[in-house]
């Protein structure tokens, strides 16, 4: 009798032909009963994926369905940066890739290279993070969970501006992949026609005076189903409906690495001042009217962009330009919204 998650990944693999299957005829290629085939089919909705089913047929995957695959990824990457993954794990569930990220630095802390240039995937999260630990909305082989791990010496002084850097990087991907005017939003989101399309997640392990490693998570909606994007509370869309032709979720998987690790090799010393003009480019809301906020205040005025170390610049109702190195950032509500 195979285990529950084996079962999941064999209902994969016969589904996986774009074919109808019975309960019935599934259940034989498992070698359980129709009453598990069913709970194992439940289980996959569950986790956001939804499966066609025409009574007298059976079930199938949905079109264009395609799972992450290791060798497809590292197959799009040019040799450079080849060489500069240490490696790519790909899973079929986890809470959080960040979290295992985490467990990766703790756990190659012996070792001189550490954990720099490991890549954590996973077809679906079920406690994926967002800033100030808002839930991300995670459905199975639905779009990019992804998590890339990096050493750094002189601990967060150097990392002003990365969240924005690593924005570019992410745009500079779904460009030339065909998504058109992807804009960025102060400081970590990624938006298509002011609704988000994807986010980035900086967590640091280790020194904040010297030496540590930088978690980056990246979030991208790729193909998010219509039942999943029902729990996103703000506008959002995905790169299907930006493209509107099918996209290869390994093939994106694979820029954004590509991308990332170009922005990264030297990141540490040209900084965020090396990425502004692009970033300032690409500003969603640069010209209006806009609020941030923290924990203890919130902040009106006209947004005016970045400066060179990442931080956000404003010009307030007295004429006085404020920076902010962080807070939420949300238009005000004669504005469009947030």
């Amino acid at each position: 009798m195979l285990e529950g998650g084996q079962i999941n990944a064999k209902v994969l693999e016969i589904l996986s032909d774009g074919k109808f299957h019975s309960g019935e005829s599934l259940g034989r290629a498992l070698g359980i009963s129709r009453t598990a085939v069913w709970k194992q089919l439940q289980k996959l909705e569950s986790m956001g994926l939804q499966l066609e089913s025409v009574k007298g047929k059976g079930y199938r995957l949905p079109r264009d369905f395609e799972l992450l695959n290791e060798k497809k990824i590292i197959g799009y990457l040019t040799p450079t940066v080849q060489n500069q993954l240490k490696t790519l794990q790909i899973h079929q569930s986890l809470d959080s890739t960040n979290r295992v990220a985490t467990e990766e630095i703790q756990q190659s802390q012996s070792d001189s290279a550490g954990a720099t240039g490991t890549i954590i995937m996973s077809e679906y999260q079920s406690n994926g993070r967002g800033r100030r630990g808002k839930h991300w909305v995670s459905p199975f082989a639905s779009n990019i969970y992804l998590s890339l791990i990096w050493g750094f010496d002189n601990g967060a002084n150097a990392l002003q501006g990365l969240s924005l850097s690593i924005g570019v990087a992410v745009k500079r991907a779904l460009t030339e992949l065909g998504v058109e005017a992807v804009s960025l939003k102060w400081p970590n989101d990624i938006y298509v026609d002011e609704k988000k399309l994807g986010g980035i997640l900086l967590e640091m392990v280790g020194d904040p005076a010297g030496q540590c490693s930088v978690i980056i998570g990246i979030g991208i909606n790729v193909a998010m189903p219509s039942e999943s994007g029902q729990a996103i509370d703000q506008q959002w869309t995905d790169v299907r409906s930006s493209v509107r032709k099918p996209v290869s979720r390994n093939r994106l998987a694979a820029f954004v690495v590509e991308n990332c690790f170009n922005v990264l090799a030297d990141y540490e010393q040209k900084g965020f001042a090396a990425y502004r003009e692009e970033w300032q480019a690409s500003d969603a809301f640069k010209g209006r009217q806009g609020t941030v906020s923290s924990a203890t205040q919130s902040t009106t005025g006209t947004i005016l962009g970045v400066d060179n170390s990442g931080a956000l610049k404003m010009q307030l109702g007295n004429g006085e330009v404020a920076h902010f190195i962080g807070g939420e950032l949300g238009l005000r509500s004669n504005d469009g919204g947030d």
